[in-house]
């Protein structure tokens, strides 16, 4: 119940902000009205409004990301709105889909010029996030995207180590760490403290997790 409250306020909260200062396709956006977004996309401003920016840095296509405006997104990407267009918080369409488990709107950006190499604002990919969310599913189609599975952060992290950090170790973490192993991820890549993924799995009492490690040569 908690958690249904929260994503209704959250979406509110975007939705009331991106109202506030809103370019026409940004309120088709924002009401999700499909007809109004393909009706502006191929009107003769179309081009200019695909990639026009709110107050905050966003286009249209990364409001559409956020509010996980599955079909407004296709439509915009479709047009040729950039997946790689980024915001104010160095933020695009393309690791704001990885970050929040946005499956249907990653697979459609990798499909149209994703860069595997961008990172946010922390200096991460768009697999770090992923991964530390429990994103399973994301996870595995960014692996076979290609994206490189050892990347630091500017916090020192791997998406290997963040599958630990930030996680409560549960089966959705344990199925991520496989992944990132079966993807030849270094398990022995220590954070900037020189602390292991083990010695991480270890003291926090994730034992699937630390047994996993451990088959895999870690130390």
């Amino acid at each position: 119940m908690l958690k249904r409250l929260y994503n209704f306020i959250f979406v509110f909260c975007i939705m009331f902000a991106s109202l506030a200062t809103a370019s026409p396709l940004h309120m088709a956006v924002s009401t999700d009205d499909l007809p109004a977004a393909q009706r502006l996309l191929t009107s003769p401003s179309g081009r200019s409004l695909r990639e026009e920016r709110d107050e905050i840095g966003r286009t249209p296509l990364l409001l559409a990301t956020e509010l996980n405006r599955v079909n407004i997104a296709r439509a915009l990407i479709d047009a040729g709105a950039d997946v790689n267009a980024t915001d104010a918080k160095q933020d695009s369409p393309y690791l704001l889909a990885g970050a929040e488990g946005r499956l249907e709107i990653l697979k459609m950006s990798l499909a149209h010029g994703a860069d595997l190499a961008s990172t946010n604002r922390y200096g991460g990919t768009a697999l770090i996030p992923a991964a530390e969310r429990g994103h399973v599913e994301v996870v595995r189609t960014l692996i076979t995207a290609g994206v490189k599975v050892d990347h630091i952060n500017h916090l020192g992290w791997t998406a290997l180590l963040e599958a630990i950090l930030l996680s409560d170790g549960g089966a959705a973490h344990q199925e991520i760490v496989r992944l990132l192993i079966a993807a030849g991820a270094d398990v022995n890549l220590p954070d900037k403290e020189g602390t292991t993924p083990l010695q991480h799995a270890v003291h926090r009492g994730y034992a699937p997790i630390a047994t996993l490690l451990r088959k895999n040569g870690a130390r």
